[in-house]
């Protein structure tokens, strides 16, 4: 779980939404989750169908947020699940053993510590900064990240309000990966966006964390 994490946004066409992720992964989008609460079932299952083959074909992951059973029916790598969503080990039973599956933690590295008890495989803390997504998102600090890493061993996804004059500072702080919606897919050029985005992640940016005994909350 390392580089560019998309979320896809929540639109009706599933043309454009396949011809929006592809920009994305062109431009080196290393995870992509399917997120679109307001389709229906079918439409979901088409969508989801697409891109699971869209990212096999660019070698990249593919999650599926909320869904455990739409997952492992089109074969997604895993599923991400919210604090209200379904029990971790409920979802492992169905998206098997080897998925991924990751645990929105908030702010909150205790909660992090406690996703890797209960098995899951990445969390992802946010919103670091102003989402337009979700502009109500629990506020983050970039040090809850290094805070995380020193109670758990799970890869940290940040999230909300991430663009590219700001990325830098996330990864720095630690973050192994990073999720972005608008910053991505509301720009004129897609591919390069992804491309600008992923630019963080080489190794001219390294994290660069605080020592072991920074407190926790």
């Amino acid at each position: 779980m390392r580089g560019l994490y998309a979320i896809t946004p929540a639109i009706a066409s599933a043309r454009r939404l396949h011809e929006m992720c592809a920009a994305a992964l062109e431009g080196g989008a290393a995870i992509l989750q399917y997120r679109n609460p307001r389709a229906d079932a079918k439409m979901q299952l088409k969508q989801a169908a697409a891109l699971a083959q869209l990212c096999r074909a660019f070698g990249a992951l593919f999650v599926v947020n909320n869904h455990p059973r739409l997952a492992a029916q089109v074969g997604a790598d895993g599923v991400h699940l919210g604090q209200n969503d379904m029990d971790l080990q409920a979802a492992r039973e169905i998206v098997g053993p080897d998925a991924i599956i990751g645990a929105t933690c908030h702010d909150s590295p205790q909660k992090a510590r406690q996703a890797q008890k209960d098995g899951a495989n990445y969390c992802a803390m946010g919103a670091f900064f102003p989402s337009p997504t979700k502009p109500d998102a629990i506020p983050c600090g970039l040090e809850k990240i290094a805070q995380a890493k020193h109670k758990c061993k799970l890869p940290i996804v940040a999230v909300g309000g991430i663009n590219s004059q700001n990325i830098t500072q996330v990864v720095r702080a630690g973050a192994d990966s990073v999720a972005v919606v608008s910053a991505l897919f509301a720009a004129n050029d897609i591919r390069k966006a992804a491309q600008e985005l992923s630019a963080a992640f080489s190794s001219s940016h390294p994290p660069t964390l605080p020592p072991a005994s920074t407190p926790g909350p």
